[in-house]
């Protein structure tokens, strides 16, 4: 039975869904975001949204707070999903090194003697981008090479167009199919901290209002509110800073991967359009369709010739260094046959005479297939050689 492309996949990845949804190695660190981000809105919403649903009698506005906490958490799960459950933009690997690429060279050894063809294969090449060139890599894994902006992630065992970085709380690359809802995850991330952050502050307030004059003994009235907000006050430092950092690449139109690589090079940047045509190419361009079809089934491919066949290499030029000519091993080659013909006895060559059977053929035959191999590295024997065969043939 055929095989679908996500079952024969030589990625790290894992498909789940029938290859419908595409994860990274470490999908599992998934579990820990989620919970992350589920487990402090729980003890939100049970400890301090709960009492404020009757805090706002007009239009019972209370209810609004936890209306809204429960639909920003989805919100952001979603986007989690649309992060890490995507393809982010991987390169399709090539069954064999583009053959337009290859060239043949001739060299000639240091001690002389026939010159070899050598196979040479470019490691980069230049194409262009706005006008200017930009030097491509290639890629012995998949065997192509990569576009602009393109890098091999070695967790994932992919290469990912506009590779920003892997990230081990999505478990996923973050490229070019799925950066738009990563930034918008982690900046939704950093408002709900701030919001759960806003609303147990509020409630602080309200309890100090009542029968908690201190703060401190509000504080003790509430320890959920508190530990929410030491909570959200770590995690704002964390996510809001990605996020800070994150519009300053998208401002300048980088990846993490290039702002910690290049950052001392002092290169111009030549995917830079200005800040407006940045932010609009991150957030207002088509996301493009992914270029693997993992749910297609996996078609034979024909057997190919090996590359080197692929091409005729050029012709050996003729060198004056000594080389050793056709005629000349076959001379030799005669001059050892006669001597191992010689060894055998007299019976023997009359048994051979007499038998007139294909056996003593075989055998002076085949010492001279081993030395011309030895010395012409092909299963032909000459002319001359066979020749010299005749008389002990019966011919």
């Amino acid at each position: 039975m055929a095989k679908r492309v996500y079952e024969v996949w030589k990625g790290n990845n894992v498909f789940i869904c029938g290859g419908r949804l595409i994860f990274g190695p470490d999908a599992r660190s998934l579990l820990i975001t989620i919970s992350l981000i589920v487990v402090p809105i729980v003890i939100f919403c049970v400890f301090v949204a709960r009492h404020l649903l009757h805090r706002f009698s007009q239009h019972n506005a209370g209810y609004a707070i936890l209306v809204v906490t429960i639909a920003f958490t989805i919100y952001v799960l979603l986007l989690l999903l649309l992060t890490s459950a995507r393809d982010p933009g991987i390169i399709p690997r090539a069954s064999h090194p583009p053959e337009e690429e290859f060239s043949y060279e001739t060299s000639a050894p240091s001690g002389g003697g026939r010159h070899t063809p050598s196979l040479q294969f470019p490691r980069t090449k230049d194409v262009m981008v706005h006008g200017m060139p930009v030097k491509v890599k290639y890629c012995d894994t998949c065997m192509v090479y990569r576009p602009p902006r393109c890098s091999h992630c070695s967790i994932c065992n992919n290469c990912v167009e506009r590779f920003d970085h892997h990230c081990p709380w999505v478990g996923q690359c973050v490229g070019l199919r799925n950066y738009r809802f990563f930034f918008f995850f982690v900046s939704s991330s950093t408002l709900l901290c701030i919001f759960v952050f806003s609303m147990c502050a509020l409630y602080i307030k309200f309890l100090m209002n009542d029968d908690y004059p201190t703060v401190w003994k509000a504080m003790k009235h509430s320890p959920a509110s508190v530990v929410l907000m030491i909570y959200c006050f770590i995690s704002l430092w964390f996510v809001g800073g990605l996020t800070g950092f994150h519009l300053y690449l998208i401002g300048n139109n980088q990846t993490t991967y290039e702002n910690f690589r290049y950052r001392a090079d002092n290169r111009p940047n030549v995917y830079d359009q200005g800040c407006v045509n940045n932010f609009l190419e991150v957030f207002c361009t088509r996301v493009k369709p992914s270029k693997n079809k993992f749910r297609a089934y996996v078609s034979e491919e024909n057997s190919r010739p090996p590359i080197i066949g692929s091409r005729e290499p050029e012709p050996e030029p003729e060198s004056t260094s000594e080389p050793r000519s056709k005629v000349e091993d076959d001379l030799e080659i005669g001059g050892e046959l006669l001597k191992i013909s010689r060894r055998r006895t007299s019976g023997e060559v009359d048994e051979e005479l007499g038998g007139r059977n294909s056996t003593g053929m075989h055998s002076v035959v085949s010492e001279s297939e081993l030395v011309s191999r030895r010395r012409s590295g092909t299963w032909e024997i000459s002319q001359d050689i066979v020749g010299k065969t005749q008389p002990f043939t019966g011919a």
